[in-house]
Formats: C-alpha cells, structure tokens, sequence
C-alpha cells in the first residue's frame, strides 16, 4: 500500500470513529488516552479476581468464593461503561488481549498456587491501586471539564474502596 493510500485509509477511519464533542481534541485525546489504560487495569483486575474466585481454598472457602464472585461481576459492569464513555467522546478504546496486555499497569498473577489469605492480600492492593488510577483519571477529566466522565469514576472510586476494605478486613 502507498504511503498516499495509507494517509487516506487512515483519514477515513479518523472521520468513520468521529463524534461531536465539545471537548478540546487535546482533551479528547487525553481522556481516552487515560480511559484505556483504566480499561485494561479492570480486565487484568477481572480475570485475576476470578482466577482466585476459581482457586479458593481452605476453612473459609465458601465466603471467600462468594466474595470474589460478587467483586467480579462489578468489577466487570465497569467494562462496559470505561469504553462506551471513551467512544462517546469520541476516542477509541482497546480492541484486543493484546492490546489490554499493551496498557495494563496492574500486574498479573500466574504462580500455580497462591493461598488464601495472600489472595486476598493481593486484591487488596490491586483495588486500592485501581482507586489510585480512578482518582488521577478524575483528575484529568477536571481539567478538561469532563463532568459526565468524572461522575462515573466517583462511584468506581466508591466501588473500589469498598472492594479494598472488604478484602482487607477478610485478610486479617
């Protein structure tokens, strides 16, 4: 493809994906920009939830079970809304595990056996670190006076506080 077709190509997509914001291009850019990364931290954050949902053991299983269960599924109604925002705006979102793998901060887990209190101890500290991404995602949306964005990430904020005490509480 010439260099000329692949400045038209990516022409066409920029107008295809447009969306009528008032938002500054440099806001927009930044926002999605923070949005994406925010995405990826959640699936990471989901699918290590589930992973220590799936490989609970001990006294405690069936609590501990539940627990990570019910923190899944709202960690992962998140999903939705962090890329449907994005697109809102008019920015793009991730569009694959690999992509998800290229933007995530929050690091994975793969050791064959973790116990359960360190489960715990581990998605304490995930959540707290999501809630330290929210609060600087919420930052940037203020200075570009994104309100609608900023009133979502106030109540994942309130979600993943929640989620921090809950796990540590039962880590003790």
């Amino acid at each position: 493809m010439s260099k000329n077709s692949t400045t038209q190509l990516e022409d066409r997509t920029v107008k295809a994906l447009r969306v009528p914001t008032d938002l500054s291009q440099d806001g927009v850019a930044e926002i999605s920009s923070a949005l994406r990364e925010l995405l990826a931290d959640v699936f990471a954050l989901y699918v290590k939830t589930k992973n220590f949902h799936w490989h609970m053991t001990g006294p405690h299983f069936r609590d501990y079970h539940l627990l990570l269960d019910e923190q899944g599924e709202q960690i992962f109604e998140m999903t939705d809304d962090i890329a449907e925002r994005a697109r809102k705006i008019g920015g793009t979102t991730l569009r694959s595990i690999g992509d998800i793998a290229e933007h995530q901060r929050l690091k994975d887990n793969n050791a064959e056996f973790v116990g359960p209190k360190e489960m715990l101890g581990e998605l304490a500290a995930d959540n707290l670190q999501l809630t330290r991404f929210l609060r600087s995602t919420h930052e940037i949306c203020e200075r570009h006076n994104d309100v609608a964005t900023a009133s979502l990430i106030e109540n994942w904020i309130d979600e993943s506080e929640r989620r921090t005490w809950f796990l540590s509480e039962s880590a003790q």
